[in-house]
């Protein structure tokens, strides 16, 4: 069946049921929305069967709902309406939340009910419960509905008739609803409002007197130089993030954006402010038994013989600065010193690694010089993964991964990938960027020159499951998140017990001895930085435009041709 996606973006929920509806033989094709003209030239060109809405900031045109079925896709239980549900659903502190697959039609939400499923809510920030139970639970929803549209007889429940509607219609909620009394709330109430605001809009608030949005919030229970602070009051720095008293404990704020700015790590939007503040330095690389903020943390499992050794790097969004991938780099290091005979790098809860950071590559003075420092970092970081001959280290995607961040995963000897978790293993939609961390040796040799080509040349995100059917991955893993680590330490587990693993540590120092030989990893380096290079200082600009335009959140003004099939010379529907 031929199904058009309406989209205001291509994130990770689109990315998703495209590529599961692909997976079951569906004809899919994209179009963001952008206009009511250019959506109904869409439907035109492509002439659908069916249009699935997966995300939407406006109302779908009159002349098209009232023609096509169109499937919207609300991220709320059965009976909810309105622009702001998941915010909702956490600041109220909802036990169960859900989607909804309803249809179209003038009134907004209010459409008859083709399907829906409920999920229970995780006190998290926002943008995770989106990206993991949302996504699964929309996933479910929308390929039970598509099912029931093709098999012809299935009647949607309107919604006043749904017996299971306990939803209501709720307002947009602004930042009054949100506003943070540091004098009087308690951290769990100050951790719940920035969770629901959590990757937008953040909450307005303001740090060293001036005014600005706070996100990506963590607790702190054992108050570091706290004595006598008052609520409200800041009082330690970490790394990347500052900590702000509550009347019952504290909250690290990790980022801010400030007015007319972009969204930053805190020390850096406020770094003179900032660095008047003392340092709650962690003293090394272990996990911290407390409640704290965390960014890289090691720990061990298993006897001395056989010990498995757990590194941990939770980035915000997945992105690693320069900074952070040589604090990284540096905690690997340590770790391969450790006595342990497998090493396996879980990254974060919600996304392993995107690669180079493009926020903080816009706010430097030069941003062609940062990225030119962030990209040699990631690579440093990557060479310390592929010459790690001590162990067998394996890269576990428990979250999202993209661009440099894939390559940098596939540096491990073994690559584990949740069910659910999306890959983009490729880099030119940042304005044609070539890409490096040895992509051009690690990809190859795992899926040849052809794949490797096609790869990056389609610019086509993975589910687990394609990821393991090209080559790219070597396992698909359970969807559910504990059980997942469960998995993941269990096998780890094995592969050091393992009677051979003598054996196999020889034969891969063998292998990249013979690679090195054949080509040095310095000329595979070399290469790729010489097409960076003209990426960042050359005359074509569309590496800096496209990062401009992707931090600052710009309206799409067209769909890439790469999703939009119907837009292709010569279509013919």
């Amino acid at each position: 069946m031929r199904i058009l996606l309406l989209t205001h973006a291509f994130n990770s929920l689109t990315q998703r049921l495209g590529a599961e509806l692909q997976r079951r033989g569906h004809e899919i094709s994209i179009e963001f929305d952008i206009a009511d003209s250019v959506a109904e030239e869409a439907v035109a060109l492509f002439k659908p069967a069916l249009i699935v809405a997966p995300y939407l900031r406006r109302a779908i045109p009159a002349a098209i709902w009232q023609r096509h079925v169109c499937l919207v896709v609300h991220p709320g239980v059965v009976g909810d309406r309105g622009p702001s549900a998941l915010d909702w659903a956490l600041q109220t502190q909802e036990a169960e939340w859900g989607v909804t697959v309803l249809q179209a039609e003038a009134e907004m939400d209010a459409g008859p009910v083709w399907a829906s499923a409920v999920f229970p809510l995780r006190h998290a920030r926002k943008a995770s419960i989106y990206r993991n139970e949302v996504t699964q639970a929309a996933t479910t929803a929308v390929l039970q509905a598509v099912e029931r549209f093709a098999a012809g007889d299935f009647v949607p429940t309107p919604l006043a008739a749904c017996t299971d509607a306990r939803g209501s219609l709720r307002p947009l909620m602004r930042q009054a609803d949100r506003a943070i009394d540091w004098q009087r709330e308690d951290t769990a109430t100050v951790l719940g409002k920035i969770h629901a605001a959590d990757g937008f809009p953040g909450v307005a608030d303001s740090l060293f007197g001036i005014a600005c949005h706070i996100f990506d919030a963590w607790p702190e229970s054992s108050l570091p130089g706290a004595a006598g602070a008052a609520p409200g009051e800041l009082i330690a720095r970490r790394e990347t993030a500052v900590l702000r008293r509550t009347i019952d404990g504290a909250v690290w704020i990790g980022h801010v954006k400030r007015a007319g700015g972009i969204k930053l790590p805190a020390t850096l939007a406020f770094a003179a402010e900032s660095s008047l503040l003392p340092e709650a330095r962690l003293d090394d690389w272990w996990r911290v038994g407390n409640e704290t903020w965390q960014d890289i943390a090691y720990e061990e499992s298993g006897s001395d013989e056989n010990a498995v050794g757990f590194l941990h790097f939770e980035f915000y969004n997945g992105a690693m600065s320069t900074a952070q991938c040589e604090r990284l780099r540096a905690a690997l290091a340590w770790a391969r010193q450790r006595p342990v005979r497998v090493l396996v790098l879980l990254g974060g809860a919600d996304f392993w690694s995107n690669g180079i950071h493009l926020n903080v590559i816009e706010a430097a003075d030069s941003p062609a010089d940062e990225s030119w420092n962030n990209i040699n970092a990631m690579n440093d970081l990557a060479l310390e993964l592929i010459e790690a001959g001590g162990q067998i280290t394996v890269a576990a995607l428990a979250g999202n991964t993209g661009a440099g961040g894939c390559f940098l995963a596939r540096a491990a000897d073994l690559v584990w990938v949740r069910e659910g978790v999306m890959l983009n293993p490729h880099y030119k939609n940042m304005g044609n960027l070539y890409g490096s961390e040895y992509w051009s040796y690690l990809l190859p040799r795992r899926v040849g020159e052809d794949g490797a080509r096609d790869i990056m040349r389609n610019r086509q995100p993975l589910t687990a499951q394609a990821a393991l059917s090209s080559g790219f991955s070597d396992a698909c893993l359970a969807a559910e998140a504990q059980a997942f680590r469960i998995d993941v330490a269990r096998r780890a587990a094995e592969i050091a017990a393992a009677p051979d693993l003598a054996a196999r540590l020889t034969a891969k120092r063998e292998r990249r001895a013979a690679d090195e030989a054949a080509k040095p990893l310095a000329v595979y380096r070399a290469e790729e930085l010489a097409h960076m290079r003209r990426n960042f200082y050359g005359f074509d600009p569309s590496y800096h435009v496209a990062r401009h335009h992707f931090v600052r959140k710009s309206l799409a003004s067209w769909t890439p041709r790469h999703l939009a099939r119907h837009r292709d010379l010569g279509w013919t529907g």
